[in-house]
């Protein structure tokens, strides 16, 4: 089974998540640092963290608009991925939502997904938005507007849930 951090609200150390810096880019406009950096990233947080091996890059980085949030060092803090509609789901989709494990519990997870979901929203519209949640970070979810469809089931030995965020009126 794989370790999980719960998610926590926010505490004293939320001044930091205000400055952050976010860029959006898809695959081939990365440079090979950005690209390290946030493979990294994944890697630190979902194996070694999660201690679940599995394969990250699944070739649908390929295809999607990467996330970067850095701090005011200059150093990659959070990451995900933003897929269009049809790449992996009928729907958009958010994905590999991941910050570094010093920021957690500060708000940075919260303006991680806000600036998703804003990033989402202008390059696709207002469109319904797919994502495979891990299930202890339901009421997380939840509070964007995500809402659980089908059962929870087993993925690379976390528990997982489908949820959908309808288009936005």
């Amino acid at each position: 089974m794989c370790n999980l951090r719960h998610f926590t609200e926010p505490d004293s150390r939320m001044k930091e998540a205000i400055y952050l810096k976010w860029v959006l880019k898809p695959f081939f406009a990365l440079t090979l640092t950005e690209l390290y950096e946030a493979l990294r990233l994944r890697q630190i947080v979902f194996v070694v963290e999660q201690n679940c091996p599995f394969i990250d890059n699944d070739k649908v980085d390929l295809q999607v608009f990467h996330l970067l949030g850095y701090n005011k060092a200059g150093e990659m803090v959070a990451y995900s991925r933003i897929i269009p509609p049809g790449v992996v789901y009928a729907e958009a989709s958010i994905g590999r939502v991941v910050t570094v494990a010093e920021l957690r519990g500060t708000g940075v997870g919260r303006l991680l997904m806000e600036q998703s979901i804003a990033r989402l929203e202008h390059l696709f519209g207002k469109v319904p938005v797919r994502i495979e949640a891990q299930y202890y970070l339901l009421r997380f979810y939840r509070s964007f507007g995500f809402v659980e469809e089908g059962e929870v089931y087993i993925l690379d030995g976390i528990e997982h849930i489908q949820m959908v965020r309808p288009a936005a009126g």
